[in-house]
């Protein structure tokens, strides 16, 4: 097979973050069984909510809740798979067919699976039709055996058999206000269903299986969780006085999940890290912030709407029969054809054998912040490793801390070769808990042509350039000290570009006939930048740069007025004649700016330079302010 001269030492960095994602995926994937206690107290224990000030069940809370993370899910850890079970039901459908336990789901699709656009579709109309289709009773009466909530963990943990606790983290989220599920039982027949229960919550966690409770109100009061449950998850000490605000949290966010990909601190790669010969180190990788984007085309068959396969064969160009997979490539040198084999490639391609490899130490002043230019990566010993291998990367990581020192390695695959420099983290304490952990930032360092001089582009034809003045530098930094966001974080603002894109997804999906509007919160912040200190700054500022007769100075032909100027010029002359028509202190007395259109409001703000954007409300509001009102 010929080879394309441009492709013959191609970059793998596409193969090579497909190959990450696929890694990322088997060692991310998390296995959740959502158990909902379906008794009659679920339904009769009614209350308003803030939010919609009506009367909602507990049972139409923890439905809600799972639907919610349902339609996130897909967004948010596409490879996790999820179970919907019931207990305290009238009707049975389990693996074991025990009693009282429901699973829902829908047809072609395994109990614990990916979640798809039909079950999320049945399962948001499930509350209406769960008495008739169901049913709810108490699965744990007296003169009985029966013992739902036995049944239901046993269920869960049948449905959490596939998959190795050591790739896949397995959970069971259980829903229930009934603090006591055996209160109606008395005397040896009650401690002998507890003790079989907590036996069984025991042996699911053995084997890798958490179990968390969501509680809700009780009937009767708060949710009393060392009445029983406590031993079922085995909190003590100070986990028992904090587990109720933290459930409460917990449940919060699973009512308002944000649609966004969710990188949690798992490993996303192994690597070797070479000292010297003979000497090396396994390390886990970590993505601790990534850049988001919209999740990769999927080609689907019209028919079936099932995802299509690429399948590539390669055909005899002289008989026209179907060959094998060609294991020798030429490609034409002169006149002749130089033939590899693909042994042969990777070994011309081959730069180092190992994933990282150490090839000296600088002082932490050579490096330079722009030298970033993607995301770097965390770097902490592997659980895998020897004891020895723990102590060289303690000894190394202390001694680059002691000298002020960061390592320069080579990383990446035989195609990608790339420096990188290790630097070391010391770890943060503050009351008694973990705020930064120990270990490495790898930094990704540019290539020579990744460094461009700012020079180079703002300079004249005689190659000088225009350095701002002590002054203009002063007014810029007071500008952005008054504009600058406190403890600002980048999780705070969601891309509104991906928002959309997800909404938009999910109402094709589900048939939904309208698509949510998402609030953008890139905008700027209108009534912030009306604040006299900012609005004193900008003036400043712009005095600064451009004078304090900028306009003036145009008109009497100092210096060449340019279109924008113009333009500029014209629209706040007629601003200003059209705002003299309207009295705008009656209008604001009595209410009727509202009736005013936006263009018409707009007069005022640009004859007065104030900001013109936003809706009609925030402009009316600007005006008020404005006005002192």
């Amino acid at each position: 097979m010929e080879l394309d001269a441009d492709d013959f030492f191609r970059d793998d960095e596409d193969q090579a973050e497909a190959q990450d994602s696929l890694l990322e995926g088997e060692l991310s994937k998390e296995y959740v069984v959502y158990l909902v206690d379906a008794s009659p107290k679920m339904f009769n224990t009614l209350f308003p909510t803030q939010e919609h000030q009506k009367l909602e069940s507990h049972f139409h809370i923890a439905i809600s809740c799972i639907s919610q993370t349902l339609k996130t899910q897909i967004i948010t850890r596409s490879y996790d798979q999820v179970a919907i079970c019931f207990f305290n039901t009238r009707e049975k459908k389990n693996l074991q067919d025990l009693k009282s336990v429901f699973v829902f789901n829908v047809p072609e699709r395994e109990f614990l699976d990916r979640p798809t656009a039909r079950l999320i579709k049945e399962f948001d109309q499930l509350e209406e039709l769960f008495s008739k289709n169901i049913g709810s009773q108490h699965g744990i009466v007296s003169d009985t055996r029966e013992n739902s909530l036995y049944n239901a963990i046993w269920a869960a943990q049948a449905l959490l058999r596939k998959g190795s606790a050591k790739t896949v983290d397995k959970r069971i989220l259980l829903f229930t206000n009934d603090d006591d599920p055996f209160g109606s039982i008395k005397g040896a027949a009650k401690s002998d269903m507890i003790r079989m229960t907590l036996q069984r919550a025991k042996d699911a966690q053995d084997l890798g299986i958490s179990i968390e409770i969501l509680p809700l109100s009780c009937p009767d009061g708060v949710f009393k969780i060392s009445q029983f449950y406590a031993d079922l998850i085995g909190l003590e000490g100070d986990d028992l006085v904090d587990f109720m605000p933290e459930a409460g949290k917990k449940l919060e966010d699973m009512k308002s999940q944000l649609r966004k990909r969710m990188f949690t601190k798992r490993i996303v790669k192994r690597l070797k890290f070479t000292i010297v010969n003979g000497i090396s180190i396994e390390l886990n990788s970590y993505a601790l912030v990534r850049h988001t984007e919209p999740g990769a085309v999927t080609w689907l068959d019209s028919v079936t709407n099932l995802p299509l396969k690429i399948e590539r064969t390669f055909i005899c160009a002289d008989t026209g029969a179907v060959v094998e997979n060609p294991t020798k490539q030429f490609l034409p040198y002169k006149s002749q054809n130089i033939i590899f084999s693909m042994e042969q490639l990777s070994e011309i391609k081959r730069i180092s054998t190992g994933q990282l490899n150490l090839l000296g130490f600088k002082p932490l002043s050579c490096l330079r912040d722009y030298y970033n230019l993607k995301p770097s990566s965390f770097l902490y010993p592997s659980h895998e490793g020897t004891d020895s291998s723990m102590c060289i990367f303690i000894a190394l990581h202390r001694s680059m801390i002691e000298l002020n020192r960061f390592a320069v390695a080579f990383s990446g695959s035989s195609s990608r070769p790339q420096l990188v420099a290790l630097i070391a983290q010391e770890e943060v304490i503050q009351s008694g808990s973990q705020i930064e952990p120990p270990g490495m930032h790898m930094i990704y360092l540019p290539y020579s042509d990744d460094i461009r001089l700012v020079e180079e582009r703002y300079s004249d034809t005689s190659g000088m350039v225009t350095k701002a003045s002590s002054d203009q530098i002063k007014r810029a930094a007071d500008l952005i000290k008054r504009v600058d966001l406190k403890d600002f974080s980048v999780c705070q603002i969601s891309n509104p570009a991906l928002q959309r894109h997800y909404a938009v997804l999910q109402a094709l999906a589900l048939e939904e006939d309208d698509v949510p509007e998402m609030k953008d919160e890139t905008l700027p912040d209108e009534e912030g930048l009306t604040r006299p200190g900012v609005v004193r700054a900008v003036e400043e500022f712009k005095t600064s740069i451009y004078g304090d007769n900028y306009d003036e100075q145009n008109e009497h032909g100092i210096g060449k007025p340019t279109e924008a100027s113009k333009k500029r010029k014209a629209m706040l002359e007629f601003a200003t004649t059209e705002c003299k028509q309207y009295d705008w202190g009656e209008l604001a007395d009595t209410g009727k700016l509202k009736d005013l259109t936006v263009v018409e409001l707009k007069y005022y703000l640009t004859a007065h330079n104030l900001p013109v954007s936003g809706k009609k409300e925030a402009i009316i509001s600007r005006i008020f302010s404005h006005m002192g009102k």
